[in-house]
């Protein structure tokens, strides 16, 4: 994987050493320790420069990003990996449900990583996996992919600043209130590594904003903005309030209308780190979902 920039220096830049510019555009330490050890990794006027270089007005600073060497352990197999966007820098995936999203212990070859490692080996690029937000095994729906360790540091980066925006549809039990805001801190359930629950006194502070989109013969779909992103928020925000998500197992195992908890990422919304771009980006509601108001309106 490569990728080339190019910066103009103007007279407002000059007086500036490399290694203050870089850091001005972002480029994290790890980064920069990357590309002075990369040959040409900084180039100054077409030849290799020093970081602790000066700038002057009218240089052109030329930034190549290799890296030559995929993920470890990652076995690329043959998954489905539905592109919504792709460019040099990011890939927005719409994951399947049953897919997680990193290799752990039983899930080696079943993963979205395995997805992304084949994607980018069918095609002979090198590829490191960088998954910038996460959704749980069976939840669907649109994630980002970095597609090098420069947009990996920036997407991060903007996920922690609370700059990248998404909207998730839910199905929920029962007649969910028009509108309104879930603040109640989350923490581990006792005796569970996995389960989460509503905790005053030890969970960390969550918010969940929702907004009733339907409901139909005992099930609303729902619309939910988060302001944290707690594990299991939405799941456990949504029991917490009376109306927990069918088929989910760990908190409504009763509801068996659908074998996986309702849950989907729908829309994301951001702006590009790099080109600067103001992006918008939808995935429709999954079948399995719209089975849940169809079966409950015959």
């Amino acid at each position: 994987m490569k990728r080339t920039f190019t910066y103009p220096i103007h007279h407002e830049m000059a007086g500036m050493t490399i290694q203050s510019f870089l850091k001005q555009q972002q480029y994290s330490s790890q980064v920069i320790t990357h590309l002075k050890r990369t040959p040409d990794g900084i180039c100054r006027n077409g030849v290799w420069a020093r970081v602790h270089e000066v700038l002057q007005s009218g240089d052109l600073l030329t930034i190549s990003i290799v890296e030559e060497t995929s993920s470890e352990h990652i076995v690329p197999v043959p998954l489905p990996f539905p592109i919504v966007y792709e460019d040099e820098d990011l890939l927005v995936i719409n994951k399947a449900s049953g897919m997680p999203i990193h290799p752990s212990q039983g899930n080696y070859e079943n993963t979205l990583a395995n997805a992304a490692a084949y994607y980018f080996a069918s095609q002979n690029i090198p590829f490191t996996y960088r998954c910038i937000n996460r959704l749980d095994r069976d939840t669907t729906g649109l994630l980002i992919i970095a597609k090098h360790m420069y947009s990996a540091s920036l997407l991060s980066n903007m996920v922690a600043r609370r700059e990248i925006h998404r909207e998730y549809l839910a199905a929920a039990t029962g007649l969910v209130e028009e509108s309104g805001m879930i603040e109640a801190p989350i923490g581990r359930a006792n005796g569970s590594t996995i389960e989460r629950c509503v905790d005053f006194a030890h969970g960390d502070y969550a918010c969940t904003h929702f907004h009733r989109l339907a409901y139909q013969n005992g099930y609303s779909l729902v619309s939910l903005k988060l302001e944290t992103g707690r594990t299991h928020q939405i799941r456990v925000h949504m029991k917490y309030i009376g109306h927990p998500l069918p088929g989910d197992f760990l908190y409504h195992p009763e509801d068996h209308c659908i074998d996986r908890q309702a849950l989907h990422s729908y829309r994301l919304s951001f702006i590009h780190p790099i080109t600067k771009q103001s992006l918008t980006f939808t995935a429709p509601l999954p079948e399995d979902m719209q089975a849940i108001f169809q079966k409950a309106t015959t």
